[in-house]
């Protein structure tokens, strides 16, 4: 008859607290009646109550949720084990084949072994195969079976919170790696323009949060650039986003562009999300091979910032814009041209980078407005790429107090024209037969 391997409490069994009352299941088969369990006590007036089983089948029936240490006796021959059990233990010597089947049934119990003064080789090796302890029959008294127990409980309880520990670091790793994995890689090969990046989850360890952002060059020379925000913060959040951001950039690789591209994405957006209150804001532009001008769709996003040579940074038109994916079944999302001009910094960045508060009170968010000033004054300091996104965040933390809770991803295309002529003369000059300085000599043919 097969042991029932009886359920698990929530709470492990061996997360006792030292000093408190604790429950013993002994497990021993001794036909002539000479073993019996020392009168336990404890200086602290804990209580330890004693069950006793006989076999396997009664162990199992005894082994509730109350029980925290089971005292196995090693003599207890296989021959008690169930079935299957007994064809699984194959030549396992006598005690180790019950002591496996014991912590297979309650593998969140504390284990003592329990042996002959003379078998101490068998014992170390029931501690190997798992038991926290074991004791020689001859010497047991209540004092030391008294502390043995609360041991093997504590140890237990350790052993159980360094397992649990492990398994949150591998998830952690693990998580960390597919993370990363889904986190965009910029495809930008033969473009003229810079670009960088600034992304940070709101949500604690994590990598990915609910916005998304990618840029890629089509064949034509076209750079296109996306920025969106799903609204919430958890992991379906974050899956989301990249559903949305790999289906933006396979839409935008075959070709489509403006209402089309925000229509298929928000089909996408519905049969995705987990409900009908889930929606998506979203921001695209196609900047056009020449890098002088750009088409700008806004679903219900902040507008980007631009900052041209010699003149302050300045938000892109908004007016225009259609609303947030996922909210009208039919919504359009007009394409509005815009000129860029020669060199230029085009900023795109999500509302968690704008929602910080600041003042004394901290009553008040920084809005669009103070993000513009704020980055004049960093570009009045020179900045720009990464370490003007780098400054622009912290300063928005730091005016905020703490850490932002709501997710910041923040990119940002840069063009300068001056540098790309001069690539242009290097090139032309590095090219073979081409005409050299005035007054260099050519070498002879």
């Amino acid at each position: 008859m097969p042991v029932p391997v009886p359920q698990q409490r929530a709470v492990p069994a061996a997360e006792t607290t030292h000093g408190a009352d604790l429950t013993l299941l002994v497990i021993e088969d001794d036909p002539a009646g000479t073993f019996t369990v020392p009168e336990l006590s404890s200086t602290t007036g804990a209580r330890v109550r004693v069950r006793t089983a006989r076999n396997l089948t009664e162990a199992g029936r005894l082994l509730t949720d109350d029980v925290d240490c089971i005292l196995l006796d090693l003599e207890l021959e296989s021959a008690t084990l169930p079935s299957g059990a007994r064809e699984d233990a194959g030549t396992q010597p006598d005690g180790l084949a019950t002591l496996k089947h014991v912590l297979r049934i309650a593998p969140r119990h504390a284990v003592l072994a329990l042996t002959a003064e003379d078998d101490a080789e068998r014992a170390a090796e029931a501690v190997r195969v798992g038991a926290q302890d074991y004791l020689f029959r001859g010497e047991l008294d209540g004092r030391l079976l008294n502390r043995a127990i609360r041991y093997a409980v504590e140890r237990k309880r350790a052993d159980i919170a360094q397992h649990q520990l492990t398994e949150s670091r591998l998830r952690a790793q693990e998580n960390a790696r597919l993370e990363r994995g889904l986190l965009p890689t910029p495809l930008l090969d033969g473009s003229d323009l810079s670009f960088a990046a600034h992304y940070r989850p709101g949500r604690s360890r994590a990598l990915l949060g609910g916005d998304f952002y990618d840029t890629v060059r089509t064949p034509d020379g076209t750079v296109h650039a996306m920025i969106g925000d799903v609204c919430g913060h958890g992991p379906d959040e974050a899956a989301l986003g990249v559903e949305l951001r790999i289906a933006w950039r396979a839409l935008t690789l075959a070709g489509l562009c403006g209402d089309a591209l925000l229509s298929t994405l928000q089909q996408v957006l519905e049969h995705e999300r987990q409900s009908e209150e889930i929606f998506a804001t979203l921001c695209t532009v196609d900047i056009a091979p020449d890098g002088r001008r750009a088409g700008l769709c806004i679903a219900g996003h902040p507008a980007p910032l631009i900052a041209r040579r010699g003149r302050a940074a300045h938000l892109l038109p908004y007016e225009d814009g259609g609303p947030a994916l996922g909210l009208l079944p039919h919504a359009r999302w007009p394409r509005r041209q815009v000129e860029l001009g020669g060199s230029w910094s085009l900023m795109m960045y999500t509302d968690g980078l704008i929602e910080g508060r600041v003042g004394l009170e901290r009553t008040q968010r920084l809005g669009q407005d103070g993000m513009v000033a704020m980055i004049n004054g960093r570009l009045d300091q020179g900045l720009g790429g990464e370490a003007l996104l780098e400054a622009a965040v912290s300063q928005v933390q730091e005016l905020n107090g703490g850490e932002l809770t709501d997710d910041v991803a923040v990119l940002l295309l840069e063009r300068d024209e001056a540098l790309i002529r001069r690539r242009g003369r290097s090139a032309v000059r590095s090219r073979p037969g081409a005409a050299s300085p005035a007054g260099a000599q050519r070498p002879p043919l």
